[in-house]
């Protein structure tokens, strides 16, 4: 079992940044994949940003150069998702996901709103 928690979220304008904090606890040892995923209204939900055990990152091409996952160095239950550049259409609520073996563990989304 693993619970997280997001954070970070908020109304910012067009091209300005935030930072989304994931921060993950229970069994956290086991976690092999965490992924940051955002859904807009009327959208499916979509795989943003993604970080592996072993450090190696993917991107959406939407976000690539503007986004950056990283793992906090001292606490390694703690991910972020720093966002530069923001654009009106990454409003959407923002999801952490973690994958253990086949299953997947979500948190309760923080919503982004960059306004025009």
């Amino acid at each position: 079992q693993v619970q997280l928690v997001e954070s970070g979220g908020g109304l910012v304008q067009a091209g300005g940044s935030l930072r989304l904090s994931c921060a993950a606890s229970g069994s956290t040892f086991s976690i092999n994949y965490i992924g940051w995923y955002r859904q807009a209204p009327g959208k499916q939900r979509e795989l943003v940003a993604g970080l592996s055990r072993g450090g190696s990152t993917n991107y959406a091409d939407s976000v690539k150069g503007r986004f950056t996952i990283s793992r906090d160095n001292a606490k390694n239950t703690v991910v972020y998702l720093q966002m530069n550049s923001l654009k009106p259409e990454d409003t959407a609520v923002y999801y952490c996901n973690a994958l253990i073996l086949d299953r997947r563990y979500w948190g309760q989304g923080t919503q982004v709103t960059v306004s025009s």
